[in-house]
């Protein structure tokens, strides 16, 4: 990379299915001089999202579409290396919504400083102390409404939201079950993250295990992928339970639409509530929220797993699909090399 070039990944198209080669160009530019008022952000970490998936779709949602042409949106986070804003000087590490490329120009509005250090790597604080932290904690509390002593199922459990959903429930009194994909995960979030107990879907029946996993039901559904596996969950809601809507990451993908819950007539025999969330209407609470998590961490309550891959931009499109794979244990970023 030459010290002017600005190195990006943009959206050519958009995808249908599992986004592939044609969806995407690699494109170059000069790096941003900032006006006044402005900054520029050198990048050295890009987060991977099941949620960018969305934001390739045409049509209405909680945000607007990246456009084609546009550079594929993206949080990050990255070193101030030019600035004629007030609030930030040369050297601030800040997070942002940045987009897949080298260089970000910005206006401040949105960015976060952060103050990495041995404890805590850069990259957590686009985990725990990020985004994620802030979807699990207001997901699992505030639309979930847990209660000390409740049966809380979350499916995605390795996953870099669900992996801490558990933890958070585990810290707030709950009993935990988490479904997860393969025996290596499953034994993960058992005997690293304290869960009460792991569902292999890929190897058994998750309805059945259910039965043994939460006999008396389950209070809290914390669900980030759909399909089946929220059918599953359905016929074991107990009375007055929470059904929280994250992400559908099984659908994603999918070239025709998927089919609505088979067994949504649960919610009515229960008297239990199905609710879909946005992390974004909490953002006048994150400080709360990450003062919070911030605390459990340091106190070893709870732990943080970033899958870091390093890599170039042009490297973004295979990274992506990893999490589609599930491949990736907890949050996947990629780490940009730095000619």
């Amino acid at each position: 990379m030459g010290d002017n070039v600005n190195r990006q990944v943009r959206l050519a198209a958009r995808p249908t299915g599992t986004p592939g080669p044609e969806v995407w160009d690699h494109t170059s530019e000069p790096v941003p001089e900032p006006g006044e008022g402005r900054l520029v952000v050198r990048i050295s970490h890009i987060s991977l999202d099941p949620a960018m998936r969305g934001w390739m779709n045409a049509g209405r949602s909680y945000i607007p579409p990246v456009e084609i042409g546009a550079v594929m949106r993206a949080l990050g986070l990255g070193e101030v290396v030019a600035s004629q804003h007030p609030d930030f000087a040369v050297g601030d590490l800040v997070t942002g919504t940045f987009g897949v490329q080298e260089y970000a120009e910005s206006d401040g509005e949105g960015l976060q400083k952060v103050q990495p250090s041995d404890a805590v790597p850069p990259e957590r604080y686009l985990a725990l102390l990020g985004m994620t932290g802030m979807t699990a904690y207001f997901g699992l509390f505030d639309v979930g409404a847990l209660r000390e002593g409740d049966t809380v199922v979350v499916s995605g459990a390795a996953g870099a939201v669900g992996s801490v959903v558990g933890q958070l429930a585990k810290i707030a009194g709950a009993r935990v079950v988490g479904i997860a994909g393969g025996a290596e995960k499953c034994a993960w979030i058992v005997d690293e993250l304290g869960f009460d107990a792991a569902i292999d879907y890929r190897s058994q029946d998750v309805g059945r295990e259910l039965r043994t996993a939460a006999p008396d039901g389950v209070d809290v559904y914390f669900d980030n992928v759909g399909g089946e596996i929220l059918d599953a969950v359905l016929t074991r809601l107990s009375l007055g339970a929470r059904v929280v809507i994250c992400g559908a990451i099984s659908q994603y993908n999918a070239e025709s639409a998927p089919a609505g819950p088979a067994n949504y007539l649960s919610l009515l025999v229960n008297r239990a509530r199905m609710q879909g969330f946005v992390v974004f209407d909490y953002a006048d609470r994150y400080g709360d929220a990450a003062k919070e998590l911030a605390g459990w961490l340091a106190e070893g309550r709870i732990h943080s797993r970033e899958d870091v891959v390093e890599g170039t931009v042009d490297d973004f499109p295979d990274v992506l699909l990893r999490l589609f794979r599930g491949e990736n244990t907890g949050k996947l970023v990629l780490r940009l090399q730095q000619a």
